[in-house]
């Protein structure tokens, strides 16, 4: 039997689509850890994103301090992450990832907020301003709406990354997908190693698909056009 046939073996085996090791449960729990990663993430990283980029107070030492972060690796996290959660009483499994995913989205979301509110037209903020707007009416009706489509970038590359970062969980006893990666390795089963990692890269792929979505339905056609071209300006100046 060749690896292509006992990799399509092992996804039309009826045992392998039922119970708690099944792919429903595995996908569902790596969503899960995912999505509670990226709402804390976005509940501490978005209003200090909004804060620094309206004020620019702080903004210097907060986006080094990200940039440093972005530099370690992921496992490193995870090493940090587990005497915490030990600290904490919270065990191994759940927590202790979503301890060590949550400072890789921080980042990501913190910067493209930051980034995005600096990039609306200072002549539009300053003629707000003229009309008697209070800063906080300046950010909630002028600066967030402009801004939405980076930060709206910002937070589904920080859950793409998640997700496909997930599969560390299953170092530290956790669920999810990276179950199958770990266990096939530890078993020298290829078939379960490989359906691992191509249901990884699925889940990657169909979350980016889902934010494309979502950003079609919450964003103008005009203000997509803006942030294409902002992006495209940012990576030719990085060339």
């Amino acid at each position: 039997m060749t690896l292509l046939e006992a990799l399509i073996a092992w996804f039309t085996t009826p045992a392998h689509w039922q119970g708690s090791d099944g792919i429903p449960t595995r996908i569902a729990e790596h969503l899960w850890i995912s999505a509670v990663s990226v709402g804390i993430a976005v509940f501490v990283a978005l209003p200090l994103g909004l804060f620094i980029g309206h004020t620019n107070r702080g903004a210097l030492a907060t986006v080094s301090v990200m940039n440093i972060g972005r530099a370690l690796p992921s496992l490193a996290f995870l090493a940090f992450a587990l005497p915490i959660s030990f600290a904490l009483n919270l065990g191994l499994g759940f927590w202790p990832t979503v301890i060590a995913l949550v400072p890789l989205a921080i980042p990501l979301v913190l910067i493209n907020t930051y980034a995005a509110i600096r990039s609306v037209d200072p002549d539009l903020v300053e003629a707000a301003r003229g009309m008697g707007m209070r800063e906080l009416d300046v950010l909630r009706k002028i600066e967030i709406p402009i801004a939405l489509p980076l930060i709206l970038g910002g937070i589904r590359n920080a859950t793409v990354t998640v997700v496909a970062t997930a599969t560390l969980g299953a170092l530290v006893a956790g669920g999810g997908l990276g179950r199958y990666i770990v266990d096939g390795l530890a078993r020298q089963d290829t078939p379960r190693l490989l359906a691992g990692a191509i249901l990884v890269a699925l889940l990657s792929i169909g979350t980016e698909l889902a934010f494309s979505a979502l950003e079609r339905v919450l964003i103008s056609p005009g203000l997509r056009l803006e942030r294409e071209r902002w992006t495209q300006v940012n990576v030719s100046g990085a060339r």
